[in-house]
């Protein structure tokens, strides 16, 4: 099925005999690949190839430019190979790294150090030499790390598993891809070069990520893995090169209501957080990015303006929502946002497919629009303080919204705060007193002393001393975060030593 959708791809079977390694492995694979100039490798190199091979990935390379003349060591001059194994051996002078190699040829073979006649195979024990030395003429040999460095220009990893270089093992990954198209006059608006370009007539692509970890206090930057792949121009490929391509990454800072592609003002005001070190004329452009939850635009284009094409951008991630931004679809909010049979990770999917980040007012349409099950007549009417109050809480990279997992975390505390809430207000007031509030506290697993507990009811309570649903989601989502603030800043468990900006910041907080 592969092979098939390729060819189809590419044009013809014929057409995937030539090319790039590369392209060859992502039209046979389907996979993103990597290209390492071999001149220009990373010092973990070896440990890269550690976990390419033990994960089985197709690992290609290629010699110095050449007409594919065999040289006098046996390798061939501008030919691609395949790396089929690497071994750590120990010699009587010390380890010595190897690398497997195979010719698609299947004859003609590497004639240095470690091939099948060399003489270095006897500083080997009699045992490894007989599990690893096969004198065969079937195109497969060994050589050292360093000759393979020194004689080979290109290294390509096709990565069927996101994540390889990042040492991310064993982790779950999703997958997005759109398809796309630079038009002349249209969206062919070429790179962002000046003012007066037109760079914001890209196509632009809005990206929502966050963390897959659970707890809001978790804020760390997540891997996401984004491929730019053009189509063919033709219908053989081999027949019209590839154009210059790559892609700019730029943070929405804050909410767009609508779907409309942003305007030429936004990209005057705003700098990208990634951009192209050059466009490369490769059938694919990938790069590996880490990003803090929130909301990105990607933004791919041509080297030059009215270059016209078809393309795949594709994004892999533990978490994300990938989509174009229309031209003409301007998003209404929804006037019923949830019905609590239905289930929840398909509620947040819908919501945040629309709305890759909450603002206040936002919040406020969503949680008076919720159906309290619990509160009964008593349903709660959140103001735009609260939610504001309570953004300030859980908005950790002060963006002034919340992404989808900060909003599930929300989300689990008010059903557990509706339950504790609603087990306390026996006469279904929807009001708590000082003893409701206490015991409702303690269900939800925060115990005050009396006093404090008194306090809380003074300074969160209304005038008759009594504490409605809305002021007590505050005041746990308070007390919560305070309780995470002791935990990070005291050393014994006991106590804390606060300079005057952290004394300040936990007033605020109170």
């Amino acid at each position: 099925m592969l092979a098939s959708s390729s060819s189809g791809l590419s044009g013809s079977y014929e057409d995937l005999q030539r090319g790039q390694v590369s392209d060859a492995l992502l039209d046979f694979t389907g996979g993103v690949t990597v290209t390492i100039k071999l001149a220009e490798a990373p010092g973990n190199l070896w440990e890269i190839l550690t976990r390419a091979t033990f994960s089985r990935t197709l690992i290609g390379c290629q010699t110095y430019l050449g007409n594919e003349r065999v040289l006098e060591n046996g390798l061939v001059d501008g030919h691609a190979y395949t790396l089929i194994g690497i071994r750590k051996v120990t010699c009587k002078h010390g380890p010595e790294y190897l690398v497997k190699l195979r010719n698609p040829w299947g004859k003609v073979e590497w004639k240095g150090d470690w091939s099948d006649s060399s003489s270095t195979w006897e500083l080997l024990s009699p045992k490894e030499k007989i599990v690893l030395l096969k004198k065969d003429d079937d195109g497969e040999f060994w050589m050292t790390f360093q000759d393979f460095k020194v004689h080979f220009k290109l290294l390509v990893i096709c990565r069927l598993t996101p994540g390889l270089l990042s040492q991310q093992v064993g982790q779950k990954w999703s997958y997005t891809s759109q398809e796309g198209r630079w038009g002349k006059g249209t969206t062919a608006g070429g790179p962002r070069k000046s003012p007066h370009d037109t760079f914001w007539k890209n196509p632009q692509f809005l990206l929502s990520v966050w963390k897959p970890q659970e707890g809001r206090m978790f804020l760390m930057p997540c891997s996401v893995l984004v491929s730019l792949l053009q189509k063919p121009r033709h219908r053989h490929r081999n027949r019209k090169p590839h154009l210059a391509i790559g892609f700019y990454l730029f943070r929405m800072s804050k909410l767009y209501d609508d779907q409309r592609r942003l305007p030429r003002e936004f990209f005057l005001e705003n700098e990208p957080l990634s951009l192209p070190e050059a466009f490369l004329t490769e059938k694919e452009v990938s790069r590996e990015l880490w990003l803090e939850p929130g909301t990105y635009l990607i933004v791919p284009c041509t080297s030059e303006t009215h270059q016209e094409a078809e393309f795949v951008l594709r994004v892999f991630s533990r978490k994300h929502i990938f989509y174009e931004i229309g031209s003409n679809s301007c998003v209404v909010f929804p006037k019923e946002i949830v019905d609590q049979t239905e289930g929840q990770d398909e509620f947040f999917t819908k919501l945040f497919e629309k709305y890759p980040e909450i603002n206040a007012v936002q919040l406020q349409k969503i949680l008076n629009h919720m159906t309290w099950s619990n509160l009964g007549n008593a349903q709660p009417i959140f103001s735009r303080d609260a939610c504001q109050g309570i953004l300030a809480l859980l908005d950790l990279n002060e963006s002034g919204t919340v992404c989808i997992q900060e909003f599930r975390d929300l989300w689990k505390q008010l059903m557990l705060y509706q339950d504790v809430f609603h087990k306390q207000d026996s006469n279904r007031s929807g009001c708590l007193n000082w003893a409701q509030l206490r015991a409702a506290m303690r269900g939800a697993g925060i115990v005050l002393s009396d006093n404090i507990c008194q306090l809380m009811l003074v300074r969160y309570g209304g005038p008759n001393f009594q504490m409605d649903f809305v002021s007590f989601v505050l005041l746990m989502l308070r007390v919560e975060k305070m309780e995470d603030v002791f935990q990070n800043l005291t050393q014994d468990g006991k106590g804390i030593y606060l300079q005057k900006a952290e004394w300040l910041m936990m007033t605020l907080y109170s």
